[in-house]
C-alpha cells in the first residue's frame, strides 16, 4: 500500500497539479492539507473521476484536511479531541484497508511569541495525547501530514534566517520529540538517515532554485506499520512545476505482511 501526504495549498486553485500527480504516482491513499475550501467547495466530483473516494473537513479560506483513497475510507474521527471550542479544520482520521490513518495540519505558530504560538503548542499537546491512544493499536497506524516542525538542524538547508521562526523553536521541537518518544517511527528519517528529504521550499528568496528546503511534512508509524515499511520518499519534482504548492508530496510504501 502506498500512502502519501501532500499540503496542496489550495485544492481548487491547484486541482490540475493534484490530478496530474495522482495519475502519475497512483497512491492508494493521499492525505491533503490546506484545502482552503469549505466542505461544499471540495472538488469531490473531479477526485471521484480520478478514481478516489474521499472524506474531508473543509474550512472557509484557511486550513482543511482530506483523505483520498482507492478503497472507500471509513471515517473514524473529524477533529482533534481535547478542546471542543477549537473549530479549526486540522485533523481527520479514517480506516483504509485495515490501516488507520490520521491526517493532520499542525498550526504554523508564527509570529512567536504570541497567541498563535501558544495555540500551536497547545494543539501539539492535544495531538500527543491522542497519539498515545493510537500507538499501541495492533493494526497499522500512520500519522502523517504537515507538522510545521523542523525536528533538527539537519532537517533544514540552513538555520541562519529561521532562528526566530516557530517551526524551529525549542518548544516546537520538544513537543515533536515527545511524540516520537511514544514509539512512533519517523519513516523518512528511518529510510534516509543521511540524506535529508526536504518537503517544503518557500516561495520567497528563490528557495526552490537554491534548494533551500525544509523537512516539515512527516509520516509516523506505529510498530505494526513500521514492521511493514518497504520504502519512503518525496516526489520533489512536483514542487518545480508551474503553479505548484510550496510543498512536495511525501510517501511511504507498506508491505502486505510484516517483514
Amino acid at each position: 500500500m502506498k500512502i502519501a501526504t501532500f499540503n496542496i495549498n489550495g485544492v481548487n486553485t491547484r486541482i490540475d497539479n493534484l490530478l496530474a500527480w495522482l495519475a502519475e504516482t497512483s497512491p492508494d491513499v493521499a492525505c491533503l492539507q490546506e484545502l482552503k475550501a469549505t466542505d461544499a467547495q471540495f472538488p469531490a466530483a473531479a477526485i471521484a473521476e480520478a478514481g478516489y473516494h474521499a472524506v474531508w473537513q473543509g474550512e472557509h479560506r484557511w486550513n482543511g484536511v482530506a483523505i483520498l483513497a482507492r478503497s472507500e475510507p471509513v471515517l473514524t474521527r473529524r477533529g482533534l479531541p481535547g478542546d471542543p471550542k477549537d473549530m479549526q479544520s486540522r485533523y481527520i482520521e479514517a480506516a483504509v484497508d485495515g490501516v488507520l490513518i490520521g491526517c493532520l495540519y499542525q498550526p504554523n505558530g508564527n509570529p512567536q511569541p504570541g497567541p498563535k504560538f501558544d495555540y500551536k503548542l497547545a494543539w501539539a499537546e492535544r495531538l500527543n495525547r491522542h497519539a498515545a491512544t493510537l500507538i499501541g493499536v495492533e493494526a497499522p497506524v500512520v500519522l502523517l501530514g504537515d507538522f510545521n516542525v523542523v525536528p533538527t538542524d539537519a532537517d533544514i538547508y540552513n538555520t541562519r534566517s529561521w532562528k526566530k521562526d516557530a517551526l524551529l523553536q525549542p518548544e516546537s521541537r520538544a513537543a515533536f520529540a515527545r511524540l516520537l518518544d511514544q514509539g512512533w517511527t519517523d519513516a523518512l528519517d528511518e529510510r534516509h538517515p543521511h540524506d535529508p528529504q526536504w518537503t517544503f521550499w518557500s516561495y520567497f528568496r528563490d528557495a526552490w532554485a537554491r534548494d533551500a528546503g525544509l523537512r516539515i511534512d512527516h509520516l509516523l508509524l506505529n510498530d505494526a506499520a513500521a514492521a511493514r515499511l518497504a520504502d519512503a520518499g518525496v516526489d520533489r519534482e512536483v514542487r518545480g512545476r508551474e503553479h505548484a504548492s510550496d510543498h512536495a508530496p511525501a510517501w511511504i510504501e507498506l508491505r502486505d505482511d510484516p517483514a
